[in-house]
């Protein structure tokens, strides 16, 4: 998908996308636990959730963290950042803008270097993850540290075939992410962490049909309606349950704490 397709998508899916997390209310919270425990995040860190979408996790992060400065929303998505609340929360600061746009230098933010950078699910938006992980991580403070939170290159959810076949194709490999951030200067190192989901199988279905991941605004409405009815024959329990495991890609700058 091109930053335009990605973009309307996001457009498309705001009014909504929270609520397709709501199937396991332990979910947000334990994923944002483990993005703080990974960054070692502590509460005088200047930090930016880059592809923050509705703030999701963000929100749960400074609710944990309770931080002294607001944590930063970055997003191209003016109507994913809306549903952070008019005003925003007085610990997330929304900033409109693309990684490339951080990256570049495009885009004013608040603190001049940042303690901490995640960006959950978003790196498969990026077109040259090289020079937009470079430029990310010279955003970085002395011992600052970025994490990316992505999808294995190949995952067991209960999708269409087509749809799984299409992921293996575009996903980038978590290793050659590490690999980036090595290259960009930052001590790297690649774990992963699995949290089990359990899905009634026809809410999975409504979030496939309202296409819930990017990858699925690839496919047409009738392409969408003959893979749901391929799901439908291949799972006829009402309850779905499968691992849903990421891949945590962490770099860290040389310096104090490092």
């Amino acid at each position: 998908m091109d930053g335009r397709d990605v973009r309307g998508h996001y457009e498309e899916l705001a009014a909504e996308y929270d609520e397709h997390w709501g199937y396991d209310s332990s979910y947000v919270p334990w994923m944002s636990g483990r993005i703080a425990e990974a960054l070692r995040l502590g509460p005088t860190d200047r930090i930016a959730d880059i592809g923050s979408g509705t703030g999701l996790f963000a929100r749960e992060v400074a609710r944990q963290l309770q931080p002294r400065h607001p944590l930063l929303c970055v997003d191209p998505s003016e109507a994913m950042l809306r549903r952070l609340g008019t005003p925003p929360p007085r610990d997330l600061t929304p900033v409109v803008a693309s990684a490339e746009d951080i990256a570049e230098g495009r885009a004013h933010l608040p603190y001049e270097r940042l303690d901490a950078i995640w960006l959950k699910e978003s790196v498969h938006h990026v077109a040259d993850p090289a020079d937009t992980l470079r430029g990310l991580a010279d955003q970085l403070a002395s011992g600052g540290r970025m994490l990316v939170v992505m999808l294995p290159a190949a995952i067991q959810y209960p999708l269409f075939e087509a749809a799984l076949a299409r992921f293996e194709e575009l996903q980038p490999d978590p290793a050659a992410i590490e690999g980036h951030l090595r290259a960009a200067g930052l001590e790297a190192s690649l774990t992963h962490v699995e949290h089990e989901l359990r899905i009634a199988r026809d809410k999975y279905l409504g979030m496939v049909r309202a296409r819930y991941m990017s990858l699925l605004s690839t496919f047409s409405d009738s392409e969408i309606e003959k893979g749901i009815e391929e799901m439908r024959v291949a799972h006829p329990e009402p309850v779905l349950v499968f691992p849903d495991r990421f891949a945590f890609i962490l770099g860290q700058r040389g310096g104090e704490g490092a």
